[in-house]
């Protein structure tokens, strides 16, 4: 059974739309596994202020205050957490046929789409 332009229209908007939440999931990942990484970096420069501190008997920040911030507020562990929590890809989509709406005609371009 052939597509009407209505039909074919919500099919090609559907596809777009799963492959650009696709990419920013991927960049979501990508970039929150950089950050928790960094975090831990934060955390290893840290202990060697401390260490660095009683040795030498200073008072020398451990922390910038963006790495504190970032520390305080979310941490490594909550952003591996999330990470763990879910995998790319786990909300299949199925195409389901849809009623024939707008008398089958195509909507009007939508610049949300990319039209």
């Amino acid at each position: 059974m052939a597509l009407t332009p209505y039909q074919a229209q919500f099919r090609r908007r559907m596809k777009r739309a799963i492959r650009q939440r696709a990419s920013a999931d991927r960049k979501a990942r990508r970039y929150t596994q950089l950050l928790a990484d960094a975090i831990g970096a934060a955390e290893d420069a840290a202990t060697q202020m401390n260490e660095l501190n009683q040795l030498y008997n200073v008072d020398v920040s451990r922390y910038t205050l963006l790495t504190q911030a970032l520390h305080a507020d979310s941490g490594q562990e909550v952003l591996l957490d999330h990470l763990a929590q879910s995998a790319p890809g786990e909300e299949v989509v199925l195409f389901n046929p849809i009623p024939n709406g707008n008398g089958g005609q195509a909507l009007p371009a939508n610049p949300l789409f990319g039209e």
